[in-house]
């Protein structure tokens, strides 16, 4: 049986006021996608009597469901069942536009590429206009990975989501690339990674994706699991980040830009605890951060007294609390 060319990855999880948009997107594609795998991860709204709703106009759609794993399990299970030549991921609340691949994968074969990087907007819900998320550069020829991320790094201005790239699916393979289970923001380290490795990619400018931006409203309990999530997950990823660095001793700039971006999206870890709704979880939390040397990682690794002061300021509030007596 001759592979499909290109699959696309869609987890799906209690999205229903978003998923038809996302779905009516990917019909509109031109060319169509070979494949389509949803991973339906245990919904308990609308979105299952959607999917079949839908499943005529996607013959190519193929609807996996389990039990709830979180969208890092999702993923996986869709990566597992991919078997086009080239993958892309799509979130099931935002939607692509018409030509999202078309450019992508001819460039994809034509340069034998690991990965295209696209570009995406940031989709407001018409609160405001939308913009394109990368306005500040050109389409590049066929580059290394790292030169990339290097580029994105000295800008300031990266975005890790794996959306937002065309893979070609035997480097995922061939590089053993899976998410880590029940992680939040689990696209750091994946891209991370995935632009350390990659010999031949190439940036097109096109936006392929519609990146929305949802107005949410938390209950008190619902809103205090996400923030511990977000700052457990922050410490998984600031770790895994430093571990990324260590081998690159042959490129100290790529070093201090990498241990720069861990450092300062590690310290909105701060800014998490000061908004959790349970005051005593926030100082257990930081008590853990403190003792279990997470404090003293991001202390080795600062790069001005500002942020030295800030970590120093909350390694005190910890000690004074007397929660680590």
């Amino acid at each position: 049986m001759t592979s499909p060319l290109l699959s696309l990855v869609v987890p799906v999880y209690n999205v229903a006021p978003y998923l038809p948009r996302c779905l009516e997107s990917l019909a509109a594609l031109t060319p169509p996608a070979d494949e389509i795998i949803v991973v339906d991860d245990g919904s308990t709204d609308d979105c299952p009597r959607i999917l079949a709703e839908f499943a005529p106009r996607l013959p190519q759609m193929r609807v996996i469901r389990q039990v709830n794993g979180g969208l890092s399990a999702a993923r996986n299970t869709g990566l597992d069942a991919a078997r086009g030549k080239y993958l892309a991921f799509v979130d099931s609340d935002d939607f692509v536009a018409p030509d999202a691949y078309s450019e992508a994968l001819q460039l994809a074969d034509d340069g034998q590429l690991d990965m295209v990087l696209l570009n995406a907007n940031y989709h407001f819900e018409g609160r405001q206009a939308d913009y394109a998320i990368y306005a500040d550069t050109n389409p590049t020829g066929i580059i290394r990975g790292r030169e990339w991320l290097r580029q994105r790094l000295r800008a300031g201005r990266f975005l890790h989501m794996v959306w937002m790239h065309l893979y070609r699916r035997d480097f995922i393979e061939i590089n053993g690339f899976r998410f880590i289970p029940r992680l939040i923001h689990e696209d750091v380290l994946w891209t991370t990674k995935a632009l350390l490795v990659a010999e031949r990619v190439r940036y097109t400018g096109r936006i392929a994706v519609h990146y929305r931006i949802p107005q949410r409203n938390f209950s008190a309990e619902a809103g205090q699991r996400r923030l511990q999530a977000i700052v457990d997950s922050s410490v998984i990823n600031a770790r895994g980040l430093e571990a990324l660095v260590e081998p690159l001793e042959d490129d100290p700039e790529l070093q201090e830009l990498l241990i720069a971006q861990m450092v300062d999206g590690a310290l909105g870890i701060f800014h998490k605890l000061k908004k959790m709704p349970d005051p005593a979880a926030a100082s257990a939390t930081l008590h853990r951060l403190r003792t279990g040397g997470f404090l003293g990682l991001l202390w080795s690794h600062a790069g001005n007294a500002a942020q030295r002061r800030r970590i120093a300021r909350y390694w005190l509030r910890s000690w004074l609390a007397g929660i680590g007596k």
